[in-house]
């Protein structure tokens, strides 16, 4: 076995008979850092790559670890700062996807095309845009922080064509069938519920995470503060709204606290019907017992009542683009619109109801040539 060296921590070089291979091995902050090789040149332009990017300022760890190394303690220091759903999600988006196709890449070697083929590999094995974008969003926010840490010089990840989005078709009722809808509805209960969600917008979670502490009888103002949602592993949660726009209050109309109303009294009677079996949680649309209603029996019971009057088939989240659609058709300006929704910006809410500007524009026109005609014609005469 001969070695070569070489000068003051530029690593060394030799062969190594029992592997067969070149081994390469350099030395700094006290600590040894091997690699084996088929050939000399390539355990040559290791040294080479490695000294160079802790030259350019990256540790020593971020020259020697691979990127399942680097996540495992990238989600460990970020957990903290993050909703337990959300840490929960990034792990299982860690291990379930990143890790099984780029873990063992080192990564001060990931480089952008090695990501592309990650993301193309992804969607070749079945698996949806929106799952994509998500695997694409905690990469991308990991590897962000690698830069920080000066694992790594920049972000391969940046440099990728990200996975775009499908549009989902929107399909909406009009004031015809939404109310067609709600005369199917006979329980107190749903009839407020689906009121609600035709008349405010609200996504299914906030409208289920309601509770009588939101709603002022006396201003008819109602605030969205939490979501109640499913999570596996965890059951029904009660969740803060993710943007600070989320958080809302919505103006109801008299319709709407009437039908309030009717629940809240039904919801009394059932409540001294069940006895001690009630779980009170002061939610305002609650189960048989009291608990938080799941979000799959509000599907159901949607699709129950939607196919009793034959109304097209829409998605249970249509009806909060339903909602929309018929503000904006009553010429309710978008930007009541955006904050009842909780968009964060009225781009988004322009953008995703574009299709209601054309009716929107012949409106217009019609409303102008009725107020300016008085004067056309009086000059004329």
């Amino acid at each position: 076995m001969s070695i070569k060296k070489r000068g003051q921590n530029e690593g060394s070089i030799y062969f190594h008979n029992k592997s067969n291979s070149w081994c390469a091995q350099i030395s700094l902050e006290g600590k040894r850092i091997t690699k084996y090789f088929k050939t000399k040149t390539e355990a040559r332009a290791w040294i080479k790559i490695t000294l160079d990017q802790i030259d350019s300022g990256l540790s020593l760890k971020g020259a020697s670890s691979n990127v399942k190394q680097f996540l495992s303690e990238w989600i460990i220091a970020v957990t903290p700062n993050l909703a337990p759903t959300s840490a929960r999600d990034y792990a299982s988006y860690i291990n379930r996807h990143i890790n099984p196709y780029i873990g063992k890449i080192k990564l001060s070697e990931l480089r952008p095309d090695q990501v592309q083929t990650f993301y193309n590999r992804l969607s070749q094995k079945g698996y949806t845009q929106s799952t994509i974008r998500i695997v694409h969003a905690v990469l991308h926010k990991s590897l962000n922080q690698a830069v920080k840490w000066g694992l790594i010089g920049r972000n391969p990840s940046s440099l990728v064509e990200k996975p775009k989005p499908k549009k989902k078709e929107m399909k909406t009722w009009n004031n015809l069938q939404v109310m067609s809808f709600l005369s199917a509805i006979q329980d107190p209960k749903y009839q407020a519920l689906f009121y609600l969600a035709v008349t405010t917008g609200m996504r299914q979670g906030e409208l289920l995470g309601l509770m009588w502490e939101d709603l002022d009888w006396i201003t008819g103002h109602i605030q969205v503060k939490r979501q109640l949602q499913r999570i596996t592993g965890l059951g029904k949660v009660l969740r803060e709204p993710k943007s600070a726009s989320g958080k809302r209050t919505i103006v109801l109309g008299q319709t709407a606290l009437d039908k309030l109303k009717e629940n809240k009294d039904n919801q009394f009677r059932l409540k001294s019907f069940v006895g001690e079996k009630w779980k009170e949680h002061n939610l305002i649309f609650t189960s048989s017992v009291g608990t938080g209603i799941e979000p799959r029996r509000m599907y159901l019971m949607f699709k129950k009542y939607s196919k009793n009057v034959n109304l097209p088939s829409i998605r249970l989240h249509d009806l909060r683009h339903t909602a929309a659609t018929l503000m904006l058709q009553e010429n309710v300006h978008p930007k009541i619109v955006q904050e009842r929704l909780g968009h964060s910006d009225i781009t988004l809410t322009l953008n995703t109801y574009s299709h209601v500007t054309p009716v929107m524009q012949n409106d217009v026109a019609e409303k102008l040539d009725n107020l300016l005609k008085p004067i056309l014609v009086s000059n004329q005469a």
